[in-house]
């Protein structure tokens, strides 16, 4: 009997030191921030936008239950915001909305072990600092990939098919075909290339093949694996300079980080294709604002589209709000919704818990969630790391 007890102890020991898991080192009642928007009137009416202060992620009452305390708000911003106060003796926070996470609140965070974060894209943590500290930063990274991705090809045909100026034609009471179908075109024979092959971009290229484009292209750090660019029949091109010069239509799939801020600017804009169409619901940083705007007012580029803008919620004066080309079309831009179906919002809500379930049990996390933890990146998505 003894020896059965030692080895269930040998065994319950090599268990904790193998697993990756963000452990708490007590089961007392933890303080979970989360930053979600305001739903207003529509949470109410649709319990399904899960992504909203009125309805929680669905997971308040389950919280509860365990004698953990949630709080909950919009207010992010500023020194006296909910976010800033409550953030000093946070032990997880959930980011969604998205609330800034710098290096300084997160010098004052003494107690914060995990930062979770909704779909692709954890660029609104200093990531570097969380490093640091040793705070674990996790994402919830393939609830919103198929959303995202769907939104990239509406956002696409919109442009190429200059639907946009047709629509508003109709509103108006107009009917002057000739006006819209002297830019309207075919995505069939464009050559289409991604700035990044992962989740997202990965399926995007698999929705662009049926199109039947000229050519697919990827721009990335990482090669994709042999097998899998086969499949799409995509081409890598290593030097930015030489894809942005070949692609008709550009998409941006890229999280922001060091290496891809301003990434189109206006040196880079110089070698993309006049007539060109680019399409980012990445993160609005990647491209220069005044760039952007400039390039499409000058006919530079055809059009612009996208959810994702470099302040948010845009300023009313943003210039991506009015911009249009030469021929008063060409912008399609939104405000940020394209990861936030109710599909998407379904699958996210169910990821934060299981991440917080895993949390609270010891368990390790789903590797491919992982963005930082015990003070190294688990990822190579924010560029090349040491």
């Amino acid at each position: 009997m003894a020896s059965i007890l030692r080895a269930r102890q040998l065994a319950s020991k090599a268990l904790s030191q193998n697993a990756r898991a963000f452990s708490s080192t007590s089961p007392a009642q933890m303080k979970i921030l989360t930053v979600l928007y305001d739903g207003g009137e529509a949470a109410h009416q649709e319990p399904r936008l899960l992504g909203t202060t009125e309805n929680k992620l669905g997971i308040e009452q389950w919280l509860k239950d365990q004698g953990h305390q949630m709080i909950v708000t919009s207010d992010k911003e500023g020194p006296n915001s909910v976010f800033q106060k409550e953030i000093v003796d946070a032990d997880i926070t959930t980011p969604f909305h998205p609330a800034y996470l710098t290096a300084d609140l997160i010098k004052k965070a003494k107690n914060l072990k995990l930062a979770v974060t909704a779909g692709v894209g954890s660029d609104h943590v200093d990531l570097n600092a969380a490093n640091e500290k040793k705070i674990s930063v996790v994402e919830v990274s393939g609830s919103n990939v198929t959303s995202v991705a769907e939104q990239v090809m509406m956002s696409i045909l919109l442009l190429v098919r200059n639907y946009t100026p047709a629509h508003e034609m109709i509103e108006r009471g107009d009917w002057k075909v000739s006006d819209i179908a002297r830019n309207a075109y075919d995505l069939e024979g464009k050559v289409v290339g991604t700035i990044g092959a992962g989740r997202i971009g990965y399926r995007v290229l698999q929705r662009l093949k049926p199109f039947e484009p000229k050519e697919l292209l990827y721009y990335d750090y990482a090669a994709l694996p042999a097998d899998a660019a086969g499949k799409v029949g995509a081409r890598r091109v290593e030097k930015l300079e030489d894809f942005l010069s070949q692609c008709d239509i550009i998409t941006v799939n890229a999280p922001l980080h060091e290496g891809t801020k301003d990434l189109i600017n206006k040196e880079t804009i110089k070698h993309v294709k006049k007539g060109a169409w680019i399409v980012n619901t990445a993160r609005g940083a990647i491209c220069n604002a005044e760039t952007i705007k400039e390039a499409l007012e000058s006919g530079h580029i055809n059009g612009y589209a996208g959810d994702v803008w470099n302040v948010q919620p845009s300023p009313k004066d943003h210039p991506w709000r009015q911009m249009k080309n030469p021929l008063g079309g060409g912008n399609g831009m939104t405000p940020h919704y394209s990861g936030t179906t109710l599909d998407a919002q379904a699958r996210y809500a169910n990821g934060t818990k299981k991440i917080l379930e895993n949390f609270f049990n010891g368990k390790p996390q789903e590797p491919g969630n992982v963005i930082v933890e015990d003070g190294h990146y688990g990822t190579k998505a924010y560029g090349q790391r040491k």
